[in-house]
């Protein structure tokens, strides 16, 4: 167990100033690389190692996602209290999230490297490389910044042709949705929710990003943006009605079916929401929360498959 290896590794150190000085690791021998390696993140930082990072955080399951396709592992995942999208990943210690890390855990686990979020994580980096980790920050507001992603992390594990086989995966993927895709578009409400508060996704985040690359028309796309969330909206009632989607979706990142309910409800409340085209054909769906609540990492593919899917189910 990952886990328990851990726990011998840390009362190896803590007990080491009893015996000889412990010999320094041979790296070659267990397979890994000694070479230095330097990557530019998404904040614009210059962050060098002086060998390929084989202990690694990550703070989104995305991350964690894209490690494991290039071939990596990580020792320390996001807390989640649904199953994680990557079962490789169950036994790695759980760190926090994003919007907050578990300092403690991250001490206990000393990665060479903290994948986090940017902007939402450069708080964070005095805490992280006070405990001698270094943190490289992403973001994934797009399946371009996905791809970008991909790029950063084989870099930094020296996977770069396998980043560009993933990339790649991807790029077919864009290419043959274009060429099923024609005629008019289906008219869609993508909605991010949490039980009592709902946001129109905009065409700047991922979920939208991933509507319109799937050929669906986001009825939202020129709603102002929320200042605190730059890539979501206020739900606007009269604009909902007079675009009449013919799809309304609903994206959350856990408790799907209560947020459809408390939607739901809350759609009971205004009659106007009864004459839209998607609630009298009953097309009203929730989106699995690991392919949309976050970023998906190189599963944005089935994503986009899922999308595809619900447009073309809408299409006489």
């Amino acid at each position: 167990m990952k886990k328990a290896a851990i726990m011998v590794s840390v009362i190896a150190m803590l007990t080491a100033g009893c015996g000889q000085p412990a010999a320094a690791p041979d790296t070659t021998a267990a397979g890994t690389s000694p070479q230095a390696v330097t990557v530019t993140d998404f904040a614009g930082r210059t962050i060098a190692f002086d060998h390929v990072p084989q202990s690694i955080a990550a703070l989104s399951n995305g991350e964690v996602d894209i490690v494991y396709a290039l071939g990596g592992e990580v020792v320390g995942r996001p807390a989640s209290s649904s199953p994680v999208p990557v079962k490789e990943a169950e036994e790695a210690f759980e760190i926090g999230s994003t919007h907050g890390i578990d300092l403690e855990k991250l001490a206990l686990i000393a990665p060479d490297v903290v994948l986090g979020n940017n902007p939402m994580n450069a708080k964070d980096i005095p805490s992280v490389e006070s405990l001698g980790s270094k943190m490289v920050l992403s973001s994934a507001n797009s399946i371009a910044d996905i791809k970008k992603q991909i790029t950063l992390f084989g870099q930094l594990l020296q996977r770069e042709d396998k980043a560009a086989e993933l990339n790649t995966a991807i790029d077919d993927k864009l290419a043959a949705l274009q060429t099923q895709t024609g005629g008019e578009k289906t008219r869609v409400l993508l909605v991010y929710g949490a039980p009592g508060t709902y946001m129109a996704a905009l065409n700047n985040s991922l979920g939208g990003d991933i509507l319109t690359l799937a050929g669906g028309e986001n009825i939202a796309a020129d709603y102002p943006s929320l200042e605190s969330y730059p890539q979501y909206a206020q739900l606007n009632t009269e604009k909902i009605v007079e675009s009449n989607p013919q799809l309304v979706l609903l994206m959350s990142h856990t408790d799907p079916d209560n947020v459809k309910e408390g939607f739901l409800k809350e759609m009971a409340q205004n009659a106007a929401w009864s004459s839209l085209d998607a609630v009298k054909n009953n097309r009203v769906e929730v989106l699995p929360a690991d392919l949309f609540g976050s970023n998906p990492g190189t599963r944005v593919t089935e994503a986009l498959d899922r999308m595809s899917e619900l447009l073309a189910s809408v299409k006489p």
